[in-house]
């Protein structure tokens, strides 16, 4: 047996990541089988056994690498929230960084679309709605810390309690992108994302963000005199 090199193996790994959002979001998680996937991605089930102990870890492998992008429009696991010098800001940048990525990215669009609409948490998927589970109650832990430090700096109470905010605020964004991964041309994601956020924030009791940056305005070119 011919013994692979780690970037072989690299490879063959996201090949079958690869394949799985394709098949994925035209089967369903549910009907999809190692098999179909092997074969979309040109290899055989042992290289996903290989790879992945099941189809709920392949799952969740598709998901942290089309996600991790996204991280970054967040503070970091080892940020202090009390460090930051803008929290609301942090909330707002974090949102619209996900709004802008997910307009231009095809792969992560692929992969949301097929969390969304295209996967069901029964027996067999229990560790994707563990990961689902985990990732979401770590950004709500998130936001309601930032939501609390924004109002302690702003001097006055919110009118819940910052976890209900928070609660209140992922509900929004998560029907906000529930409804245009249904039809990604009905309207522009990053900007009624940005004022769905800012008005929501804005009933909390904060000021509106900042407005969004004008693109550079070009004179009209005159018309042509040519014949």
């Amino acid at each position: 047996m011919v013994r692979r090199t780690k970037a072989e193996a690299e490879e063959t790994r996201h090949r079958l990541l690869d394949a799985a959002e394709i098949v994925f979001q035209a089967k369903g998680v549910s009907r999809t089988t190692l098999q179909d996937i092997a074969q979309a991605a040109g290899t055989s089930r042992g290289a996903i056994y290989w790879h992945f102990k099941d189809k709920a870890a392949l799952f969740n492998a598709m998901m942290d690498r089309a996600i991790l992008p996204l991280e970054c429009g967040f503070p970091s696991a080892d940020t202090r929230v009390s460090d930051l010098p803008q929290p609301l800001e942090a909330i707002r940048s974090g949102m619209q960084h996900v709004f802008d990525l997910l307009a231009r990215d095809e792969r992560l669009r692929r992969a949301l679309e097929v969390a969304t609409h295209q996967v069901e948490y029964n027996a067999e998927m229990t560790a994707a709605r563990d990961r689902h589970l985990r990732v979401r109650g770590h950004y709500l832990a998130l936001t309601t810390d930032l939501l609390e430090l924004a109002a302690q700096r702003l001097g006055r109470p919110l009118p819940v309690s910052a976890q209900h905010a928070a609660m209140g605020l992922h509900a929004l964004v998560d029907g906000l992108l529930h409804n245009w991964l249904l039809q990604t041309q009905a309207f522009d994601l990053p900007t009624v994302g940005r004022n769905v956020v800012d008005t929501y924030l804005q009933g909390l009791g904060f000021t509106a963000g900042p407005p969004p940056a004008r693109a550079p305005h070009r004179r009209a070119r005159a018309p042509s005199t040519e014949a």
